[in-house]
């Protein structure tokens, strides 16, 4: 099956449910968040003339869409980076869910153009992942060393002052460095001491797709920030570890802080950050649809001051509640994000956020059960200003 779209309306679907939720609650008259703007990318949207994908997934249909595809889908966002004009960057996931069945899925950066006035989304084209310097130390899938969704599963990404990008893969984990045309600079570096099961280094001590799934930066660029998704073992279960990682050396630190989930069976979607201390994470429970109880973004602050020994968090947005008067994307006065993976939060002033889901193509069915989800991005408007670092900003 082959479908191109570049240029894509909201799907009918997107209504359903509209007008059937509560008026967002304001505790102590504190205005909730609001949203400001929404478009929508179609589950069966393909990158034009790329290889075929799917090939492992069977021929049931999954959410009424059923596999192989003749191209590439355009799906999965695991990271984002706003660019000055409106567009955006964002990281497709791995594939299909693990290492056995995404060999066919290349990892990809596409380039994307929201369009809110009208919910529709461009897709401007984007870069597949390579490794054209052997840097890789292990055999790879394919042998022109274009990256798979079975080489590894990236989830974070960050743009370098010299616009070299940093990517969190969940297999190792390892932190990853391309060139601006995904080109692989260097050797996948490994987090000492963790090992996830894909990793054949060692024992493994962190679940399997738990890796880095967020990975911020200090507002300098020196240092990274990559976030694991899961406890390693021997840790306090619902604690993970934030480590800091030095650009010039290429090397971890040492140092690292704890960010302390809600409960111990939540997990991460994204860490970015608003100044030296301060982080924007979300947090979800791993729900969707109306069984979606807990989808918000805290701000983390790694100073500790109440001297617990994690970060401090408060909430930011809760991701269920969202006002929105003027009914954008024909939902009612309340908005709910409600995807089993939000997996993309970026700044974009001091009172504005991007979010997007991952939509686990053709595997979530968040908005309208048994229906494939489609990729979501949205604006949201902060009650007041979280103050950043002016560097953090696009």
């Amino acid at each position: 099956m082959r479908r191109i779209v570049s240029r894509v309306a909201v799907a009918g679907l997107m209504l359903a449910g509209a007008g059937l939720v509560a008026a967002p609650s304001s505790a102590h008259g504190v205005s909730v968040p609001t949203l400001t703007g929404f478009a929508s990318l179609p589950a069966l949207t393909f990158v034009p003339g790329s290889d075929p994908s799917g090939a492992a997934l069977g021929t049931t249909p999954v959410n009424g869409i059923a596999a192989p595809w003749d191209d590439q889908p355009v799906q999965g966002f695991s990271g984002v980076l706003p660019n000055t004009d409106g567009t955006y960057d964002v990281l497709s996931d791995n594939g299909y869910g693990n290492k056995a069945n995404s060999a066919d899925f290349l990892l990809r950066i596409q380039h994307i153009g929201p369009v809110t006035a009208t919910g529709q989304v461009d897709v401007l084209g984007g870069i597949n992942l390579t490794d054209p310097f052997k840097k890789v130390p292990f055999a790879l899938t394919r042998a022109d060393r274009v990256l798979t969704g079975s080489d590894f599963d990236v989830e974070s990404i960050v743009r370098a002052k010299d616009n070299t990008l940093w990517l969190g893969d969940e297999f190792g984990p390892y932190l990853l460095h391309f060139d601006r045309a995904g080109r692989l600079l260097q050797a996948p570096i490994p987090l000492p001491g963790v090992f996830a099961p894909e990793n054949p280094a060692g024992t493994p001590n962190l679940p399997g797709s738990k890796g880095f799934e967020g990975t911020a930066h200090s507002p300098d660029g020196r240092y990274l920030y990559p976030l694991l998704e899961g406890s390693v073992a021997g840790d306090t279960p619902g604690d993970l570890r934030f480590n800091e990682f030095d650009t010039r050396t290429a090397a971890f630190t040492g140092k690292r802080w704890t960010y302390r989930l809600d409960t111990a069976s939540n997990a991460i979607g994204d860490a970015i950050p608003v100044d030296a201390n301060r982080f924007l994470i979300i947090e979800r429970d791993n729900n969707q649809g109306d069984a979606a109880a807990l989808k918000r973004i805290y701000l983390a602050d790694r100073r500790d001051r109440n001297h617990d020994g994690v970060m401090d968090k408060t909430l930011v947005v809760d991701l269920l509640n969202i006002a929105n008067p003027r009914g954008l994307g024909g939902f009612g006065k309340t908005f709910r994000f409600p995807f089993v993976t939000i997996e993309d939060v970026a700044l974009l002033s001091g009172d504005t956020i991007a979010v997007l889901n991952d939509n686990n193509f053709p595997g979530s069915a968040g908005r309208t059960p048994g229906v494939a989800d489609n990729n979501e991005f949205i604006t949201v408007r902060l009650p007041k200003s979280l103050n950043p670092d002016p560097r953090v900003l696009p």
